[in-house]
């Protein structure tokens, strides 16, 4: 693939301009990762403002997640045919568009058009971020650049729920897509003023239909069935074993089109034949996937069960971004002396710690108790993504940066969904476990139900409405059992993946980094 030599990258950004950069490409990150969940906690109230069901409302939420998570891998074959500054630019206009377009929609169907398209045109974003903030600085100063983008990928999914419970107990739903609008036309105008000389090399390369049909069409069926399982009762369901067997059929398709002669592929599948990119990747969409499934419990179990609000609940998550502030410049400037596999290992270790703490919690936990784990959580957030994200592009030439993230993350978007998915159907099923164990106490023969019941009768209660809150009871009881059993596995599972990071080659991020040296 190297005929011809590539032509030297430009120099790094200096001073107020760099910061200026740094500043911008974050904030079009921010903006669209914040996407991913900001709609979550405001889908009761656009399905009620728009006349559908809340489970129809959730549309909103998977054909955003869809169109995303099939543009990100395609951003390595885009960069070689547009430029990555042109692409990124025009996908952060297109984005607040869509996003502009979103707001108007005035009903489900036009809405979730737009939001297919809002997702598509924020696919390359993330990924083009990260190398252009790599580019941004000199090589002895990538671990640094890395941290600012780990930050924002890392906060706005939590600030998501955050925000958008806000803007929907204060203003009304359209709000969650309008302020995007002057966020990304901010961006946009000024990655186009700084790096619109600093664009990479274009060629044109014919566009592989097979490859992005089949890549549509398996990603599509995972997406929409991961969304739907728990809805639908997973594979006790036909639409789910049908999507199944498409996503299954797809998948292996697009492999062996992909890797069996194709001169140009679609996604860059050659990426995993480097070891510390396959490990790399497999353990941060692993790790992802533990932690994004606890966050998308977290908000439910505290709204459901606690007496939360949407506010409130998002609330508890603030603090996740306090220590990742503060760790991350200082690990950015040390990384490169640093064995990553170390820190990453030492991170899944306080994430198993603070699943353990979680897994004390009961119905009488407080507000402070919940939000401690959280505040100590940051810290591994920031030092399990930050070196696992220089793991895996080490020793890769600038021109392969933008597949490699675009396929990284796509394995960690695609990971996320599927953690959040098995959460919920596990907290679920440990829920109804448990019911049935609990109710099997109440009965004329079990001395303690009977003194409960004959208490309530003392305090005038009738005997339906004594049973009524005996169930309810029992219902909140089995509700946080599971819910403890889901944070004794998450730790269980963190643990086991202080391991997985070994299978990387020992290397030092400083000799491996990124650099114009990858030429060589």
């Amino acid at each position: 693939m190297s005929a011809a030599p590539a032509a030297a990258p430009p120099p790094p950004l200096e001073g107020m301009e760099r910061a200026v950069g740094a500043f911008v490409l974050s904030l079009a990150v921010f903006m669209s990762v914040l996407d991913t969940t900001i709609a979550n906690v405001s889908i009761p109230t656009i399905a009620g403002d728009l006349g559908v069901s809340p489970s129809q409302g959730t549309w909103v939420i998977t054909s955003f997640a869809v169109s995303t998570a099939i543009a990100v891998p395609l951003t390595g074959w885009l960069v070689v045919r547009f430029g990555q500054v042109r692409l990124f630019v025009t996908s952060v206009l297109l984005f607040s568009t869509a996003s502009w377009l979103c707001g108007l929609a005035p009903n489900l169907e036009t809405l979730i058009v737009f939001r297919v398209l809002q997702g598509a045109v924020a696919g390359p974003m993330v990924p083009l971020s990260q190398s252009m903030l790599l580019a941004t600085f000199p090589r002895e100063k990538a671990g640094l650049a890395l941290a600012i983008w780990s930050m924002t990928a890392l906060l706005a999914p939590i600030s998501g729920p955050l925000l958008g419970g806000w803007i929907s107990d204060n203003a009304t739903w359209p709000w969650i897509f309008y302020i995007n609008v002057p966020v990304g036309l901010f961006s946009a105008a000024l990655t186009w003023q700084l790096y619109r000389t600093r664009d990479s090399a274009k060629r044109k390369v014919p566009v592989d239909f097979v490859g992005l049909g089949l890549l549509v069409t398996w990603v599509a069926a995972l997406q929409i069935m991961l969304d739907k399982g728990n809805e639908l009762d997973w594979f006790n369901s036909p639409q789910i074993v049908t999507l199944g067997c498409v996503a299954a059929v797809g998948f292996t398709l697009f492999l062996v089109w992909e890797l069996v002669d194709n001169e140009h592929p679609i996604v860059d599948l050659s990426l995993f034949k480097g070891r510390n990119f396959t490990s790399g990747t497999l353990a941060i969409a692993v790790g992802y996937a533990v932690f994004f499934g606890t966050m998308v419990i977290i908000p439910l179990w505290l709204q459901t069960l606690m007496g939360y609000t949407a506010t409130w609940a998002g609330l508890t998550m603030a603090p996740i971004g306090v220590l990742s502030l503060i760790i991350a410049p200082f690990l950015g400037r040390a990384l490169p002396h640093l064995d990553a596999r170390k820190i990453a290992s030492a991170a899944f270790l306080v994430f198993a710690l603070v699943m353990f703490m979680r897994a004390q919690f009961d119905l009488q936990t407080d507000f402070w108790s919940i939000m401690l784990p959280t505040f100590i959580q940051g810290g591994a957030t920031v030092t399990f993504f930050l070196p696992l994200t220089a793991l895996l592009i080490s020793g890769l030439p600038p021109e392969r940066i933008p597949a490699a993230t675009g396929l990284s993350n796509f394995a960690r978007f695609t990971a996320g969904a599927f953690g959040a998915s098995v959460s919920v159907t596990l907290w679920n099923d440990r829920t109804a476990l448990h019911r049935a164990h609990l109710v099997e106490h109440v009965s004329a023969y079990n001395p303690h139900a009977q003194a409960a019941l004959a208490a309530m009768h003392a305090r005038g209660l009738p005997p339906e409405q004594a049973l009524g809150l005996m169930d309810r009871l029992i219902d909140q009881q089995a509700r946080m059992l599971g819910t403890v059993d889901l944070f004794w596995l998450s730790g269980v599972l963190f643990l086991a993946l202080t391991a997985l990071v070994w299978l990387a080659k020992p290397s030092n991020t400083a000799q491996r980094m990124p650099a114009d040296a990858g030429a060589h």
